[in-house]
């Protein structure tokens, strides 16, 4: 249940970067209340997977989750461009997840 839980933290953590970015510098109410309620619960759903995952495995997946969400938003909603280097970044990312994860004990 806490890797289901941070799984959905992580995507919480995507949901309310995009919605900061909608928000216009919290100048738009519905995607700064967006922004603010996926926080929480992204906060919410971490804090309740640190309760059983180690603290560095669980904080690097949700980290990890959320940069790889927002790469690929970021490519998809705003046309941003995908190069080389940005490309090589996110699969070393990846690469260093699931290192985590295989080396968790049990």
């Amino acid at each position: 249940m806490a890797w289901v839980s941070l799984l959905l933290a992580g995507v919480l953590e995507v949901v309310w970067a995009f919605a900061m970015k909608q928000s216009h510098g919290f100048t738009r109410v519905g995607p700064t209340g967006l922004m603010l309620v996926a926080m929480v619960a992204s906060f919410g759903l971490l804090s309740f997977s640190m309760k059983t995952l180690p603290l560095g495995t669980a904080y690097a997946v949700w980290t990890g989750i959320g940069v790889v969400g927002a790469f690929a938003i970021g490519i998809a909603a705003f046309g941003e461009r995908v190069t080389l280097g940005r490309a090589l970044a996110v699969a070393l990312v990846l690469a260093g997840l699931a290192v985590l994860k295989w080396s968790e004990p049990g």
